[in-house]
């Protein structure tokens, strides 16, 4: 019979925790704070989601609000891109045409969280949490700026009337991305949000020269 006493327990690991591919665990953070918002998701939501501990999260990250800035990085470069790409078309009523169809396609995806992570995120939040509003609305205003200068291109290269409100054309067309994220939200199928950019895009070709 074997002498339990005499069974040696397996030594401990030493040196640094079992390594994780961070894009993968961004990814995942990602959609946590897309489907749940920033205030919404707990760190034992988050750790979850990554297949981490809070320990590995605070060293990785430092904290939430770090985590939540680098998780809207990876959303631009991997599901927002998709507006930066339409914006390169030559023709800027395409480009604006192709940005509103492929906010109805992408809003609505079965596969992800419904709307925009950007366009609703962090809209009102505890007094604590204004440096994180603040810097998603930066991100927002970024987007608008781009928008601005793509419109004024198509004013500059003769597309789109010498007189056209460049500015308030931009306002509108973000409107419209932010109305079909928060239309989607609510259930709003492709087809339905792909009606509503049809509307808006009726709308910019009134500009045409």
């Amino acid at each position: 019979m074997t002498d339990v006493k005499n069974i040696k327990a397996p030594p401990r690991r030493r040196g640094r925790p079992r390594a994780f591919d961070r894009d993968e665990v961004l990814a995942r953070a990602t959609e946590t704070f897309w489907r749940l918002g920033y205030e919404g998701a707990s760190i034992t939501d988050l750790t979850a989601a990554m297949g981490i501990t809070p320990q590995s999260l605070y060293s990785a990250f430092t904290s939430k609000a770090e985590l939540y800035r680098e998780a809207l990085g990876w959303y631009q470069s991997h599901v927002e891109a998709t507006t930066a790409r339409a914006l390169e078309e030559d023709d800027v009523g395409m480009a604006l045409a192709r940005v509103l169809n492929d906010s109805a396609h992408e809003f609505t995806r079965p596969e992800r969280p419904r709307g925009c992570m950007i366009s609703m995120a962090v809209l009102a939040c505890a007094v604590e949490n204004q440096p994180v509003a603040q810097h998603v609305s930066s991100l927002r205003n970024e987007t608008l700026d781009a928008l601005k200068a793509r419109i004024a291109r198509g004013v500059d290269e003769g597309q789109l009337r010498p007189g056209t409100d460049v500015a308030a054309l931009a306002r509108f067309v973000g409107a419209m991305i932010q109305g079909m994220s928060v239309q989607a939200q609510d259930g709003a199928s492709k087809s339905a949000l792909s009606a509503m950019a049809n509307l808006a895009i009726a709308e910019i070709e009134r500009h045409r020269v």
